[in-house]
């Protein structure tokens, strides 16, 4: 469909959006997005209109054009012109400004940084940091500068991580972690250091936890380990559990970690190295474990579980990772986290944590590009409005197919003939959230499902005049993971049920 499109002229393109079923109009705006032909970009700048289009479709042209492998300047073009001077509702202007920092970020990896269409992007972002009034203003701002990864932004988001409130230091720090790690300097380092050791003033655990993650992820230093280690001494039971499990796992686990090579100096310090400092009594935990292994490719799952003193799930980070040949490629981290609770039950905030609103919500950052976050609830009556007027539907993250790659080729043989090689791949994908409080059970059950469908599609076709042969190879992979959660609080302590479930890989 991709392959008819590029050779389409605008109006057909036009006309095939414009009478198109409902059902089958989003298929035909991301096959548009993906074709990237001068004339589907002019089709869909006639087609859709951001001042009173249904909004579904529009944040799916958003997240197409953010997916997008390789995409073109007039792409972010088109982007930043449906943007452009609107009064747009909240949940459009912040895909719509996730979609620019990550097609800036895309472009710039295509040595592309140099366009005035990329420049004018990066303002976009930066002026609208500047005069940004509103916390969850910023927070997009700042998750868009993640999503750029542009080496300039790193002083922009290390003074919102130090200074910040909790909320902004959390998502700064986020942003920072997306980079790679030649951009982890000495610079960046030293202000993880003075968040995690609140040299400054008093942070919230999981942005010192965030903190951390940085220090052990970038070619981390002896001494750095060290120090995280024995300032777990001070910490309260769960924080200490997860931070020396998180370390444990990077000294122990794959021969990927970057940590992993300083680990007969770390645990060559008898201060650490001993069976009292390694058993810690809490519930939280950090765990890695393959889901595949070939010979080429490696792909792992990771649960990360952050508890409070209670017994609540404060946070969850459940990740899938890709490793082949020495790279590192992220393909989907869901994140879960609920503030207040400690409120809610009673509970005492610990000394120098602000207390915070009740408040639970998700977000997720799927092959490298992060999505939009969403809020479950936000207060008691808001999340008493949404137990009450519940529908029972699962809550749609991302829905969608993305072009992965679109690679044409021809190769001049010796023997003066020429083969043309096609290689194109899909993913259809499928990220969904529930989440049900029921008052006279006492309970909580949350769910997040992802689903995922893979097609490879390989064709190399000789032709010549006394010759001709096609060799196609397509695969198609399908599977999908559920992460479960029970959480029933009638009894102390809480009692917390969890499930990960993962369906039958389908190979094809």
């Amino acid at each position: 469909f991709i392959q008819m499109l590029q050779s389409a002229k605008k109006r057909d393109v036009l006309q095939l959006l414009r009478r198109a079923p409902e059902e089958a109009c989003p298929f035909l705006v991301e096959a548009a997005v993906a074709a990237q032909s001068v004339a589907s970009l002019a089709a869909l700048s006639d087609f859709l209109d951001f001042s009173k289009g249904p909004k579904s479709l529009l944040e799916k042209f958003l997240y197409a054009a953010a997916f997008s492998p390789r995409p073109s300047g007039e792409l972010l073009h088109l982007v930043l012109d449906k943007l452009g001077g609107k009064q747009l509702p909240p949940e459009l202007w912040e895909t719509g400004m996730l979609a620019v920092g990550s097609l800036v970020g895309k472009l710039c990896q295509q040595e592309l940084c140099e366009l005035q269409v990329v420049k004018h992007g990066v303002e976009t972002i930066l002026r609208g940091l500047r005069g940004a009034k509103e916390e969850s203003e910023v927070l997009i701002y700042l998750l868009a500068l993640g999503n750029a990864k542009l080496p300039e932004a790193i002083p922009i988001l290390l003074d919102h991580a130090e200074e910040g409130p909790s909320a902004i230091t959390t998502a700064a720090i986020s942003a920072l972690r997306r980079f790679p790690a030649q951009h982890s300097s000495s610079k960046v380092k030293g202000a993880m250091r003075r968040i995690f050791h609140e040299k400054r003033k008093n942070y919230e655990k999981t942005s010192r936890l965030a903190a951390a993650q940085i220090l052990l992820e970038n070619d981390p230093l002896p001494m750095d380990v060290i120090n995280i280690l024995l300032a777990t001494n001070e910490m309260e039971t769960e924080m200490a559990t997860f931070l020396v499990l998180k370390v444990q796992n990077s000294l122990h686990g794959d021969h990927h970690h970057p940590a992993r090579k300083i680990r007969k100096v770390v645990l060559g310090d008898p201060r650490i190295n001993n069976y009292n400092f390694f058993s810690k009594l809490g519930i939280s935990s950090s765990f890695s474990a393959p889901l595949t292994a070939t010979q080429d490719l490696l792909s792992t799952f990771g649960l990360d579980l952050l508890f409070l003193e209670g017994g609540f799930l404060r946070k969850s980070v459940s990740d899938f990772v890709l490793l082949s040949h020495g790279q590192r490629f992220p393909v989907v981290q869901v994140i879960t986290e609920a503030q207040g609770l400690e409120s809610m039950m009673g509970e005492s905030v610990l000394e120098g944590e602000e207390e915070s609103e009740l408040t639970a919500g998700m977000s997720a950052v799927v092959l490298d590009v992060q999505l939009r976050p969403i809020l479950f609830f936000q207060g008691y009556t808001d999340l008493m409005a949404k137990v009450l007027l519940s529908s029972g539907e699962p809550m749609s993250v991302v829905k969608g197919n993305l072009l992965l790659m679109d690679h044409h080729q021809v190769i001049p043989l010796q023997s003066g003939l020429q083969v043309t090689v096609r290689l194109q791949g899909a993913l259809g994908l499928d990220i969904s959230a529930d989440l049900a409080l029921s008052i006279w059970e006492q309970e909580l059950k949350s769910s997040i499902t992802t689903r995922g469908s893979l097609t490879m599609d390989f064709q190399a076709e000789l032709d010549s005049p006394f010759l001709q042969a096609t060799l196609r190879s397509q695969t198609e992979v399908e599977t999908s993971i559920h992460f479960d959660t029970m959480l029933r609080f009638s009894d102390s302590p809480v009692l917390m049920c969890l499930q990960l479930r993962e369906e039958q890989i389908s190979y094809r």
